[in-house]
């Protein structure tokens, strides 16, 4: 169903670490809006649309969602690679980096890990797509 491509769908190369920006951007990789939810919302979605269209369309935005999780995903772990101690305790990023170190873990930026109970998935066509225009109007 889905062809992968080794590379990122946009490049991604930061080379000055910033713990305190990837504390923030972090959220757009698992906070309630952020890219992990976009796409499951998405993929998730399609199987109670009534129309093959609509179908396809939910499987391209998932699917587009899932390469955004990706490039938050780089960025966020360049942001944070080869940071000293004292970096990260000065960003505030030092509560992540006790449980993660430089994994990118699904968590909004306050530190509540990614849920899916963020995400509505309802089975009707009009809740459903109003809940992605308001997801995707929060992110924007």
């Amino acid at each position: 169903m889905f062809i992968y491509e080794k590379k990122l769908q946009y490049p991604v190369k930061i080379k000055t670490s910033s713990p305190r920006l990837a504390s923030v951007i972090i959220s757009q990789y698992g906070g309630p809006d952020g890219e992990l939810g976009a796409s499951l919302r998405y993929l998730s979605q399609r199987y109670a649309m009534p129309y093959p269209e609509l179908k396809a369309v939910l499987t391209d935005i998932g699917t587009e969602e899932l390469g955004h999780l990706e490039m938050i995903g780089a960025i966020v772990h360049q942001l944070t690679r080869n940071l000293t101690e004292e970096q990260i305790k000065t960003a505030g990023f030092d509560t992540y980096f006790v449980d993660r170190t430089t994994g990118v873990y699904p968590t909004a930026a306050s530190g509540f890990p990614w849920s899916a109970a963020s995400m509505a998935v309802k089975g009707d066509v009009i809740a459903d797509l109003t809940e992605d225009m308001a997801a995707d109007a929060a992110t924007s």
